[in-house]
């Protein structure tokens, strides 16, 4: 190998004059490269436009060719049956995981039970661990307020009525009992009657109806300043979820909208109107609201970013109405690997997700403009794509902001369980203690918090 520190003028000339010679020859292998690709992506959206054309399903002369049984996205009646998915793979006994002791009980042997002989100190061979509940116990308090006469004045001097700490106006529920059943109604849904019943069962406490109803709506009126401070640190974040589920009161139909963040998520009630985002998120909210394809969220016109998993569930149920359909197929595997591209590539540098994003979204605008043609089957997801494509890889130039709406979907899983169990509420009265449990509970559960201790808490700060 030559040496260039000791090289001569001449053996550094010829060098360079190599190097040159490579360096051209690369630039020109490029060239060409990029002119093949170019030429084949176009000669692939020709063939596919064609293949379009020359599509297999037959002609109706009632419908255009290829029109789906319903409309992509809308929800069966009856789910179709599917396989069901391989059970996930835990580690060995998960569930048995051991909890720090409160007692230690030590088994000795005193003597050897063969030949008698004592037997003194030894070694831990093994522990065994047994989880119990005591019995409940039931701790009632009597309040005794003493009058006392001033020798001064003579006035008779009563303590007030209240007991800071314990109970709020004339209730006799401790914050234990409230909270405990704030947490039965809430995190198990039991009906009312259950609870009363469950009470009586367990600790011997006699609960009217009332009294039930009486402390799930104290716990819900002492967390209204609470969901206030949860409305505000939504209003502040960086990315929003939102979504919207059915809830009936009172036999009437209505909807339930739920936005949240990370750790903090907030419910509210009423129409499926478009000014619902308003209302909740104001008209200074600055960050990227991430939401389906409802038209409440694409007429607002803040930041967006549509979610992925509809788009990709439409797809695939397109792809099952039309299993024949080769064009339908190929469009659908397109948009699928680009998608796969652009989620490979969020862990680059900004720059480089700068031009990934204007990378994805001219390959999407390359493989749907074909298919704007009537008469086409996925001519209307195509159209969707196009209309609101800048906002569907906000998730690559942004680094906190999903592909998905799963965690908005992931919230209103409970609210929509015990909307299938009772069918809703009854009054405007209940909506509200719901609405505030589903909004204080969820947040709770987002930060991983005990929800007895921390309803307990509640009860026992200070208002705020």
């Amino acid at each position: 190998m030559l040496d260039l520190y000791h090289a001569t003028r001449d053996e550094l000339i010829r060098i360079i004059h190599a190097q040159r010679e490579a360096l051209a020859d690369a630039e020109a292998r490029i060239t060409a490269l990029e002119r093949t690709q170019t030429e084949l992506r176009a000669g692939l959206a020709r063939l596919t436009s064609e293949l379009g054309a020359r599509s297999p399903t037959p002609l109706d002369d009632d419908a255009p060719l290829g029109t789906p049984a319903r409309m992509p996205g809308l929800k069966p009646t009856q789910a179709p049956p599917r396989a069901d998915r391989p059970r996930k793979k835990r580690t060995h006994n998960a569930g048995r995981r051991r909890m720090p002791p409160t007692a230690r009980v030590r088994h000795v042997l005193p003597r050897c039970p063969d030949c008698g002989a004592p037997l003194a100190g030894g070694s831990v061979k093994r522990t065994r661990e047994v989880i119990d509940l005591p019995a409940p116990t039931v701790v009632v308090t009597e309040h005794v307020f003493i009058e006392r006469r001033c020798p001064d004045c003579g006035k008779r001097c009563v303590p007030p009525p209240t007991v800071i700490g314990a109970v709020t106006g004339k209730r006799r529920f401790g914050p234990g009992l409230t909270s405990l059943i704030a947490v039965l109604r809430e995190e198990a849904r039991l009906p009312v009657a259950m609870i009363s019943r469950l009470m009586q069962v367990l600790t011997g406490v006699s609960l009217s109806v009332g009294a039930v109803l009486d402390a799930v709506e104290q716990v819900a009126h002492r967390a209204q300043p609470l969901v206030t401070q949860f409305a505000q640190t939504i209003r502040g974040s960086p990315v929003v979820h939102a979504d919207e589920t059915g809830w009936r009161e009172a036999g009437q139909n209505g909807y339930v909208w739920t936005f949240g963040t990370a750790d903090t998520q907030l419910f509210r009630r009423g129409s499926r109107a478009k000014g619902m985002v308003t209302d909740v998120l104001g008209e200074a909210f600055a960050g990227v609201l991430v939401s389906d394809f409802y038209g409440a969220y694409t007429a607002d016109e803040r930041l967006h970013q549509y979610c992925w998993a509809h788009l990709l569930r439409d797809i695939a149920e397109l792809v099952e109405q039309h299993p024949q359909d080769e064009p339908v197929r190929g469009w659908a595997a397109a948009v699928q690997a680009i998608f796969a591209t652009a989620q490979a590539g969020t862990g680059g540098s900004p720059a480089a997700r700068r031009r990934l994003r204007r990378q994805v979204e001219a390959e999407v605008r390359q493989v749907c403009q074909p298919w704007l043609a009537p008469r086409v089957p996925h001519t209307t997801l195509c159209s969707r794509i196009l209309r609101h494509l800048e906002s569907l890889f906000v998730f690559v130039t942004e680094p906190g902001v999903p592909a998905t709406n799963n965690q908005a979907e992931r919230s209103l899983r409970h609210l929509v369980v015990s909307r299938k169990i009772s069918g809703g509420t009854r009054s405007a009265r209940g909506t509200r203690i719901k609405i505030t449990f589903a909004s204080l509970f969820g947040t709770w559960r987002a930060r991983g918090l005990n929800p007895y201790l921390a309803c307990l808490d509640l009860l026992t700060s200070p208002q705020l």
